[in-house]
């Protein structure tokens, strides 16, 4: 059999200037932000320009039974993005336009290389936004597509999911598709679109995403809210979301977290020592609205429920103050990283169920020895918890342990971060088997030779060691 040229079919697809070939890669290419990183070299990282390059790198890649891996802005947590031994990473750097937007049907379509800052830019002008906001805003479009991503405005505006109409993708032969479309609702066969968000790369490529839009609210303002206990953060919360009030975001960070987030951002929030004294941990809520008059209402019955739920203070922050502490929160991540936290999970609950979830956690990480620091999406269930344990025997024995409480609860693994490489064999583990295997045949109609995203999620080959020779 005749040995194929794939450097030069790779050049001939996308350009020598938008293809590295080992050794010659930029590390950023390399890896995801999983606190696991793995240094792994592919054969070649190429970077598409439109939707036919792609199909083109796929169909070779078939042929050749080479590996591929999607890769946006590497914003990821769970490996997801970890590169193949001598395989091809996919960068949709390049494929970074708004193609279109509708401003009567709310309804934009993007490559999957935009950032959700490109995007919020490009939008600023409609008066629409993309309401979904994992909180790291260079990340691509098509990665939380991937991921499935939700983050801090979750509890009022859903995750990605809610706001992906239609998609257009590469299946592994290079065939191309359309799913869904600029509608908001359908019947019309199975929902390919809501199987592929979520799928962390491994079902097809994401080449363009129909997205649904919201207007964008004039009249907002942030709330800080400290509690003696985390117990009295989670109780109150049900009574939030019931009240009506709808806020845009909904999170609580314990003490030591915020502490944390305002010292590394170089900020005060002014709390007097005598409520920070009592504080354990807070709540942070967004309220917006379209006129002030409401704005002003919404605000007075947030305070006087949080205070009948023992609140020791009601802080309306000004708006620098409020700017920064959201922008802390956004850059948590990068805290706990700093902080050398080894572990960072995001299993999410029944959001009745979150202090009974904390309460065990903390008795987990004492019986291992442990240190857990948190925050996370409170309105939604969805949890992030720091774990601080070097070893790794002990670590996993812990985050196993809150897992299988978690589903025990009624809960999953992860709320928005994907099982990619980092939770791959909890998630096998502790999923029921009949689960796991119609997801297997699910694959298999995808990728029959598992050259999509493999040796993750669901595939549990080893990743091998080293690369095979490729021209």
């Amino acid at each position: 059999m005749e040995t194929r040229d794939l450097r030069n079919e790779l050049i001939a697809i996308v350009g020598a200037d938008a293809a590295t070939f080992s050794p010659h890669h930029d590390d950023d290419d390399l890896h995801d932000e999983s606190l696991h990183r793995e240094r792994v070299e592919p054969f070649a990282v190429v970077r598409p320009a439109n939707t036919q390059h792609v199909a083109a790198i796929a169909k070779l890649a078939s042929e050749a039974m080479v590996p591929l891996t999607p890769r946006g802005s590497g914003t990821g947590l769970s490996g997801g993005a970890t590169p193949v031994p001598g395989g091809i990473v996919v960068s949709f750097s390049r494929m970074n336009e708004l193609l279109r937007l509708d401003v009567d049907d709310h309804v934009a379509v993007v490559q999957p290389g935009i950032t959700l800052n490109e995007l919020a830019e490009r939008l600023a002008p409609s008066g629409l936004r993309y309401p979904v906001f994992p909180g790291e805003l260079s990340g691509s479009i098509g990665g939380n597509v991937n991921t499935n991503a939700g983050g801090m405005r979750a509890v009022r505006h859903g995750v990605t999911r809610q706001h992906v109409l239609g998609l257009e993708l590469v299946l592994i032969d290079g065939t191309v598709v359309r799913t869904g479309g600029p509608v908001v609702k359908s019947s019309s066969g199975y929902d390919l679109t809501q199987l592929v968000v979520g799928s962390e790369g491994t079902l097809a490529l994401v080449t363009e995403v129909t997205l649904k839009l919201s207007p964008t609210f004039l009249y907002t303002t942030t709330v800080l809210v400290p509690f003696a206990s985390i117990n009295a953060v989670t109780k109150i919360v049900p009574t939030i979301v019931a009240s009506g009030l709808e806020p845009s975001i909904l999170e609580y960070a314990d003490a030591p977290t915020m502490i944390g987030m305002t010292q590394a951002a170089s900020f005060e929030l002014g709390i007097a020592e005598a409520v920070a004294s009592q504080t354990t941990a807070y709540l942070l809520i967004v309220l917006e609205t379209r006129t002030a008059a409401q704005l002003e209402g919404d605000l007075a019955d947030l305070a006087a429920l949080v205070e009948s739920g023992g609140a020791l203070d009601v802080f309306v922050l000004p708006d620098n103050t409020a700017a920064r502490l959201i922008k802390a929160r956004e850059n948590l991540f990068w805290v706990s990283k700093a902080a050398g936290s080894n572990d960072i999970i995001d299993v999410v609950v029944p959001r009745s169920t979150v202090p009974v979830f904390l309460e065990e956690a903390m008795r987990v990480a004492e019986r291992h020895e442990s240190l857990i620091f948190g925050c996370g999406h409170v309105g939604d269930g969805n949890v992030h918890l720091s774990v601080f344990q070097a070893d790794d025997q002990r670590r996993a024995a812990l985050v196993h342990e809150l897992f299988a409480f978690g589903l025990g609860l009624g809960g999953q693994i992860s709320g928005e971060h994907g099982i990619g490489r980092d939770k791959q064999a909890p998630y096998l583990a502790l999923t029921d088997p009949a689960l796991l295997e119609l997801q297997r045949r699910i694959k298999m109609s995808f990728d029959p030779h598992q050259l999509l995203n493999p040796y993750r999620h669901l595939d549990e080959r080893p990743m091998p060691l080293t690369a095979p020779t490729h021209s």
